[in-house]
């Protein structure tokens, strides 16, 4: 089987290194590089190509999302999963629109860790109860920006990309998803483009926080 290549971005060497020893002893990660801060962490990813990026979000220097904004100006191919000390809206939502393809907590427990990145791997992307609640918070959505995508819009999808969606924000791979709707990966691939596309979105991650967030806004507009 082949192996997932990792980068790990983190300042506190002691941390860095469990992540390290972690990681390294799974079947299906290989850590080819660590980075102690932002700018050593994009330069490795523009050397090493990693498939995935472990990224601290709170670090000296470059932060963790000028870290993200950076790697996704550079378009490179990889996934990057922000870790994280405390969930802060504020910093999720920013994260979502600069690409994050993941978003944990720091004190999730190792094994829910490697199943979180083996999720993301696969496409797979589950919102677990913390976010869940962070993007039902809409005590900022009255000062949502212009250009934030109306989360009760949904009218310029096709029927198709509507069950798309639905099926990301459950969780779904495209595997998955393909096996459900009886089409191709391929096709789910394009669905997904468009979806991005239509929505002015970045990531499934943010394709899925966008069904919940729209959802929490419905449930109060009835209430």
């Amino acid at each position: 089987m082949d192996c997932t290549t990792l980068l790990l971005i983190d300042d506190h060497p002691l941390f860095r290194k469990g992540l390290a020893q972690l990681f390294g002893a799974s079947d299906d990660f290989e850590v080819v590089g660590q980075a102690a801060s932002g700018r050593e962490g994009i330069n490795l990813a523009v050397s090493l190509a990693p498939q995935q990026v472990l990224l601290d979000l709170h670090m000296p220097g470059l932060s963790g999302l000028q870290v993200l904004d950076e790697l996704r100006q550079l378009r490179l191919d990889c996934q990057v999963v922000v870790l994280t000390a405390s969930m802060d809206r504020a910093e999720l939502l920013t994260a979502l629109r600069l690409g994050a393809s993941g978003y944990v907590l720091k004190e999730t427990e190792p094994d829910a860790l490697l199943a979180y990145m083996r999720n993301c791997h696969k496409g797979a992307i589950v919102l677990d109860s913390t976010l869940v609640a962070l993007l039902a918070d809409q005590r900022e959505s009255a000062h949502r920006p212009p250009q934030d995508p109306d989360p009760l819009d949904t009218g310029n999808l096709t029927e198709r990309e509507g069950q798309t969606l639905a099926l990301i924000a459950a969780g779904m791979s495209n595997k998955q998803i393909a096996r459900e709707l009886g089409i191709s990966d391929g096709t789910v691939k394009i669905y997904v483009r468009n979806l991005l596309q239509k929505l002015g979105l970045h990531s499934r991650l943010e394709l899925a926080a966008w069904v919940h967030n729209g959802a929490s806004v419905r449930h109060e507009e009835r209430h």
